[in-house]
């Protein structure tokens, strides 16, 4: 069996897209409209470019899709790779090695998940400014890539407080502009799926600190900060958690939330994007 690199697949993007590429964001459930605003964009889907494996997710479409957004060159993940999917962790982190491959130095990370927290309702958006793995494994186990990172990475400050600043400073020009969102910060407690939690794991991982659980981003982020990439990431709030709104919760909750707020999260990215600019 041939084994893909992250760097055979990052020369092949480079002959599909020849610019440089400082800053990729990977998209998540319900969120994908935002490749839509991409000038002048390539789009590979996920099954032509070599070591990618495929979206199998309601609201992922599975393509990279590169371009400009505000003058700026982005590579955009238009649905991502979850555990619950039945992938090996490699697989899931491959194509954030791809981009640390192609000399991308910051990476967004978005999804959706759900509130843990009261004052963030269904709708709102979270900057994440750390993170809870209880996912059971650590996407680093196994032989260390020295080409991408140490074997013992640092993660104290996994999130990035520039990134983290911009993101609330555009936040907070947008309200002052009439939208009416609500932007909160908070702990990603990220969990394997593929199951949404019972009201007790709630209530426990709220004693842990978390602020918000969802099935994907930690892997992402770990990945990102092993090969010293900078890490942005946002939640969009698409329901509570279980128990606490006594409602049973749906993946089409999901999708429904990112379509409602997709104009102000859009507008976010873009203003983020240009706040880092080339």
């Amino acid at each position: 069996m041939t084994i893909i690199s992250p760097h055979e697949a990052a020369e092949f993007i480079r002959s599909r897209f020849s610019g440089d590429i400082l800053t990729a964001v990977v998209l998540g459930s319900g969120l994908g409209a935002f490749a839509d605003e991409i000038e002048d964009a390539v789009r590979i889907p996920y099954e032509d470019i070599p070591g990618f494996a495929r979206s199998t997710v309601e609201g992922h479409a599975g393509q990279l899709v590169l371009g400009k957004v505000s003058g700026i060159n982005v590579a955009v993940q238009q649905g991502r790779f979850h555990f619950y999917e039945g992938y090996e962790m490699e697989q899931v982190i491959f194509p954030t090695r791809t981009f640390a491959s192609l000399g991308v130095k910051n990476l967004i990370l978005t999804n959706a998940a759900g509130s843990l927290n009261t004052d963030m309702t269904p709708g709102s958006l979270m900057v994440i400014t750390d993170h809870l793995n209880l996912m059971g494994v650590n996407p680093l186990r196994g032989k260390n890539d020295d080409s991408f990172g140490p074997r013992f990475p640092d993660m104290t400050e996994v999130y990035d407080r520039e990134l983290q600043q911009y993101a609330e400073e555009e936040a907070a020009a947008i309200a002052s502009a009439g939208a009416n969102f609500y932007l909160g910060r908070g702990v990603y407690c990220g969990l394997s799926g593929p199951t949404y939690e019972t009201p007790a794991e709630i209530r426990m991982y709220r004693l842990l600190g978390a602020d918000a659980v969802g099935m994907s981003t930690v892997p992402e982020a770990i990945a990102a900060r092993h090969a010293g990439l900078r890490v942005l990431g946002i939640s969009c709030i698409t329901n509570l958690g279980a128990g606490l709104s006594g409602e049973i919760i749906h993946h089409a909750e999901v999708m429904e939330t990112g379509e409602r707020v997709k104009g102000v999260f859009k507008e976010l990215l873009k203003r983020v994007i240009a706040r880092i600019g080339n």
